[in-house]
């Protein structure tokens, strides 16, 4: 998943604090393509959300 498509998919997140989550370590695991950008495997997304309603 690009970074666009998590930010529709949490709507109302904005771009820097999904940057900051991923500062503190809060986000979901990311790599980088050769060209920079960062890219989130589904899984590991839909995991990390699932953890977030845990918590809640």
């Amino acid at each position: 998943m690009t970074v666009p498509q998590i930010l529709a998919v949490l709507g109302g997140v904005s771009r820097r604090t999904f940057y900051r989550w991923r500062e503190l370590g809060h986000a979901p695991a990311a790599f980088k393509l050769p060209n920079g950008e960062l890219r989130v495997r589904r899984s590991d997304f839909d995991t990390w959300l699932r953890g977030l309603e845990r918590a809640a």
